[in-house]
């Protein structure tokens, strides 16, 4: 008996929550009416821990209230009789900016988010920056413990000895030739020699024993779990490196459901089930087309565009979003230079006059423009605001569903959340890497950036003074829980693949005479490459 209830309070509190004597007789009662096996306890308790945490009335000590409800709605198997009306996308279609986002920090006493008080700002402030950084390596680090390889099943088993233990850096003084696991952030020291930081402290990395690492780009600013051992002339020999698991979304979930990182409301998980089912039965033609690179100053982009409208029209296959990301100039626009300016606007003026020219289009598809690098936005550091609106003004007139987001931005379609991002990330990693330099293929490269980007949970995982990012925004950046999807628009090479659940895809650019984009499938959380080509000389 004290066993089980053992496991009870372990299951428990690992969702972050406690037990009281009231909750506990409960519980054990539930399993002593269910008959449930001392082996299926952990199964069946952890059940129903997810389902409490899902609760919007959910406390960190554990409510009777709260758990009888969870397991009368468990006996009843009712799913609330709902057979709603045919599924309405647009009346579930959200955008969510960045500046719009609420900050969540990780709270390492109470083991869960909190809400930041207070608003916030562009400027920041030094408190700030160090919460940035704290929650990006707290978000991970808290994942990292929960992964099967570094947390113990609360039932004695084999596993035990197998199971790595984390140390930090303090914990090395005066234990030199023993070998250790570290977590934390690449970084160079003072002297330009690179280290491994963490909350306690630093130590210098010796890469002189390593030939590979493991999959992934490493750059200054990564997170990393680093083994080797410690010298008596306090360096690191390292023997391996190896990005931090990822954890999938269902299990962020399953853990942090009740939290509203997006700001538009929480959903649980049950929910989330019905609308995936209903989405792939009613909604399997809907599309989402993602286009980057929208050279709007070369000609032959319009007419490519038309090309795709007109072939939209004949087939009567409609999208009911069209992302158009950046940049929209082949060049940038030179400080002061009127003229250019003037011709900025110009290009989108005829974009808007293009797009009325198609009535069922412009009554039905919602077109969102996300800025890119050369674009013209009020700051250059991330999040970028959107375009300015002196340069939009028609495309707000004559578009009916037209919205200028944030450079990142992401947007909720029922279940379901999709990040853009419009960055030559690519370029900027593989111009940042330290310590071992992978030696691989182009396709390997493509996986290796998902792979980084997905594991460190945030899409610019670099020092900032790398890619300035704003210290009070730095969340919008935040790939926890995993999105859905992820576009990552990128001047490189298209490419799609699927990671630990999340989709992730880079449109390729649409210029020249192929203009290839892709086209999100929500019904099966997977993109298509869609390509136009057709000789220029003809149209």
């Amino acid at each position: 008996m004290a066993d089980r209830r053992q496991v009870i309070i372990k299951v428990f509190r690992k969702y972050g929550h406690s037990l009281g004597p009231e909750s506990l007789e409960f519980l054990e009662d539930v399993l002593d009416r269910h008959e449930i096996a001392l082996e299926d306890v952990e199964f069946s308790v952890e059940w129903l821990a997810k389902e409490y945490n899902k609760q919007d009335d959910a406390q960190m000590k554990v409510s009777l209230d709260v758990l009888s409800r969870v397991y009368d709605a468990f006996q009843n198997g009712d799913d609330g009789d709902q057979r709603h009306a045919q599924l309405d996308p647009d009346s579930h279609f959200f955008l969510i900016d960045a500046y719009d986002m609420p900050l969540w920090n990780w709270s390492t006493e109470r083991s869960t988010f909190e809400r930041a008080q207070g608003s916030l700002t562009s400027s920041g402030t030094a408190e700030s920056r160090v919460t940035a950084m704290r929650n990006r390596l707290n978000v991970i680090k808290q994942c990292v413990l929960r992964n099967d390889h570094f947390s113990p099943s609360t039932l004695p088993s084999k596993d035990r000895e197998n199971l790595l233990t984390i140390r930090s850096t303090k914990q090395l003084l005066g234990r030199a030739g023993e070998r250790f696991l570290l977590f934390g952030m690449l970084t160079h020291s003072k002297e330009g020699k690179l280290c491994l930081e963490d909350q306690e402290g630093f130590v210098e990395l010796d890469f002189s024993h390593l030939d590979q690492p493991s999959e992934g780009l490493f750059t200054e600013g990564c997170l990393a779990l680093v083994e080797g051992d410690y010298t008596e002339d306090a360096t690191f020999v390292v023997i391996a490196i190896g990005h931090p698991p990822c954890e999938s979304r269902e299990t962020s979930r399953s853990i942090f459901g009740h939290i509203d990182f997006l700001g538009k409301g929480a959903t649980t998980l049950l929910e989330d089930k019905q609308f995936a089912s209903r989405i792939q039965l009613e909604l399997p033609d809907l599309r989402f087309f993602v286009l980057s690179d929208v050279w709007l100053d070369r000609p032959e982009t319009l007419l490519g565009m038309r090309k795709m409208f007109d072939h939209c029209v004949e087939t009567r296959f409609i999208p009911k979003v069209v992302v158009l990301c950046g940049n929209f100039t082949s060049v940038g626009i030179p400080q002061g230079n009127g003229r250019e300016v003037r011709r900025y606007q110009d290009n989108f003026d005829a974009l808007a006059d293009l797009i009325a020219e198609y009535p069922l289009i412009n009554g039905t598809t919602r077109f969102l423009l996300v800025p890119g690098p050369l674009d013209v936005t009020i700051n250059s550091v991330l999040p970028r605001r959107p375009i300015l609106p002196s340069f939009v003004s028609r495309l707000k007139n004559r578009i009916s569903h037209v919205q200028f987001a944030t450079n990142p931005c992401r947007f909720k379609f029922f279940d379901q959340e999709i990040v853009v991002f419009r960055e030559d990330l690519m370029s900027r990693m593989l111009r940042n890497l330290v310590g071992v330099k992978p030696d691989v293929k182009n396709d390997d490269l493509k996986r290796y950036l998902v792979q980084t980007v997905l594991d460190q949970s945030h899409l610019m995982p670099m020092m900032t003074s790398i890619q300035p990012t704003l210290a009070d925004y730095d969340h919008s950046l935040r790939l926890y829980p995993l999105p859905t999807a992820v576009v990552l628009a990128d001047k490189y090479d298209r490419y799609q693949m699927t990671y630990e659940g999340c989709h992730v895809f880079n449109p390729g650019r649409f210029v020249g005479n192929s203009f290839t984009f892709s086209a999100y499938a929500p019904a099966r959380r997977e993109s298509e490459e869609c390509v136009l080509e057709f000789d220029l000389d003809e149209s």
